[in-house]
């Protein structure tokens, strides 16, 4: 064998080698990646999920509003990434705990009775003012002592939530997309899916819950969307016993 020869062998040796650490090191750096994915969301290899959804009010089937499907859509796709499954369930149908699996619940109080009780239990520091006449206080949030009113079109919110039934380390997540209107839970559900890994640093496997403001849906449907704040405190608490302040949560 020639000096050249071997030369070329050794080159081929170590391109293949400098090939296949980089290949290993890729496969480590995706698999930590969709470790740390499947731990945030709950959603273990081949693990079940719940989509609990409201009805719409047009009858006793199944029908979803189209920015709730939408909501769906983006929730199917972090599931599928998960290599989880996922199981859709009307609001009234969804009578069980949680903890088993992970749920992601769709819609606000008033036609979400799953929503309803999970904020009840969980979330007793929010109320949502499900009046249906109409005044300037229908739809509000009322968190703590701050209060935030539904501006259609132009200034609307939405609670984006991750809660535990407890402690232990097999306990999943239920996920809240409690919005004032329907494309308010499509822009929580699209924002957890951009930013769910900047939310797994900061809140580690901890319960969270951020009010969120999603800005002239007229024009931008849901992708203007402004974080107000972690309202994680307030919302655990007790509900103020005292009428809160109005607070000029508005478009300027």
């Amino acid at each position: 064998m020639t000096e050249d020869v071997r030369n070329i062998l050794l080159g081929v040796i170590a391109a293949g080698i400098s090939a296949a650490l980089g290949w290993l090191a890729r496969t480590y750096l995706w698999k930590r990646k969709l470790r740390r994915r499947q731990a945030f969301f709950g959603l273990p290899d081949n693990s079940e999920s719940l989509l609990v959804v409201n009805r719409d009010a047009g009858g006793p089937e199944l029908t979803v509003k189209r920015h709730d499907v939408f909501a769906l859509l983006e929730l199917s796709a972090i599931i599928k990434d998960c290599g989880a499954h996922a199981q859709v369930v009307a609001h009234d149908t969804a009578q069980q705990g949680f903890g088993e699996r992970t749920e992601f619940c769709v819609g606000g109080p008033a036609s979400n009775r799953r929503m309803a009780a999970h904020m009840h239990s969980l979330l007793p520091g929010v109320r949502v003012n499900t009046d249906p006449e109409p005044g300037p206080d229908r739809g509000a949030f009322q968190i703590g002592g701050e209060r935030y009113r539904l501006e259609p079109g132009i200034t609307e919110y939405v609670l984006l939530a991750r809660l535990t039934a407890g402690q232990g380390q097999g306990s999943r997540p239920v996920f809240l997309f409690c919005g004032q209107l329907p494309v308010t839970n499509q822009a929580a559900t699209r924002y957890l899916a951009r930013h769910h890994e900047r939310l797994a640093r900061k809140h580690g496997g901890n319960a969270f819950a951020l009010l969120l403001k999603v800005v002239n849906s007229q024009a931008y449907g849901p992708d203007v969307v402004e974080l107000v704040g972690d309202v994680t405190r307030a919302a655990q608490a007790p509900a103020p016993a005292a009428t809160p302040r109005t607070s000029s949560h508005r478009a300027k």
